[in-house]
């Protein structure tokens, strides 16, 4: 069984990475290989002695790319990726806090129609975000917000607060309400227990919203592309605009360039993967 188990784990890390393994050796190609009809899979020097159907020149040439302005683009991929990273991260915080807020009103007090209240939140997410693009991009030239990091901030926050509420509810529920009776007890008012004894509790949950709503905002495409067609175009919407280059897609860049858009959300998940790992069973094992 323990041979069945290394071997599902080995054959199911292979499927995953071989996407970033292709993307990682497209990036270090020429555009006419990338193209070629001829598979070259492992880049080798040009001064090699390999064959020379098989022989193509290793380079870094797409990164160095990466900062220069494309023909159907106005701006560069590093300049796109700062627009990614103060839309993701500002929605990110913004759902986490909001959600957290909410999700301990409807854990701690009677609400009137809660259940009522937290289907009506969890309905949102219902219904297909881009069925309701249209009026949104009226809403949004109508107060001027096309193109800019607050209408994707707003909108992004919106659609991940349903998630962020029903994810932090769970969490909170699972909070002994003790801690904060003792709390009271001892002087206590409200918003520092809150914030000195529920918020440190509950930062496994926070930090899993956190991951959820970060690659929700991330990924987005439809409305990037749609709201943000110049300003604040984030990567997805950058890429998607390359494909009317006359000069034809430069692959190797675009390769490059969605291994460096990967690399921040690898590394926020590597950095909360404890609380990832306790999050996953918490509240399923009581100590």
């Amino acid at each position: 069984m323990k041979l069945l188990r290394v071997l599902v784990l080995v054959v199911y890390a292979a499927a995953a990475l071989l996407p970033l393994v292709w993307m990682g050796l497209s990036s270090i190609k020429t555009r006419a290989d990338t193209i070629s009809g001829t598979p070259r899979f492992v880049p080798v020097l040009a001064e090699s002695t390999a064959p020379r159907s098989v022989r193509f020149p290793a380079t870094l040439e797409a990164y160095g790319k990466l900062g220069e302005v494309h023909v159907g683009a106005d701006q560069s991929f590093w300049e796109h990726l700062g627009h990614s990273l103060v839309i993701g991260l500002s929605s990110t915080v913004a759902s986490v806090l909001l959600g957290t807020l909410a999700a301990y009103g409807f854990s701690r007090f009677r609400i009137p129609g809660s259940k009522d209240w937290l289907f009506f939140i969890l309905s949102t997410r219902f219904m297909p975000p881009l069925a309701v693009v249209a009026p949104i991009l009226l809403l949004y030239r109508r107060f001027e917000l096309t193109g800019t990091h607050v209408g994707l901030v707003l909108l992004y926050t919106a659609f991940n607060l349903s998630l962020a509420v029903w994810l932090m509810k769970g969490f909170l529920d699972d909070i002994p309400r003790a801690y904060e009776e003792a709390a009271a007890i001892d002087g206590y008012p409200m918003h520092w227990t809150f914030l000195r004894i529920v918020v440190p509790r509950a930062a496994t949950g926070m930090a899993v919203t956190a991951v959820f709503c970060l690659i929700a905002a991330w990924n987005e495409y439809g409305f990037a592309m749609t709201l943000n067609t110049t300003g604040a175009v984030t990567v997805p919407a950058y890429f998607a605009g390359l494909q009317g280059n006359i000069e034809g897609m430069p692959w190797p860049q675009v390769a490059a360039g969605a291994l460096v858009f990967v690399a921040p959300i690898v590394l926020f998940t590597v950095l909360v993967r404890k609380h990832l790992l306790r999050g996953v069973t918490f509240g399923t094992v009581k100590q």
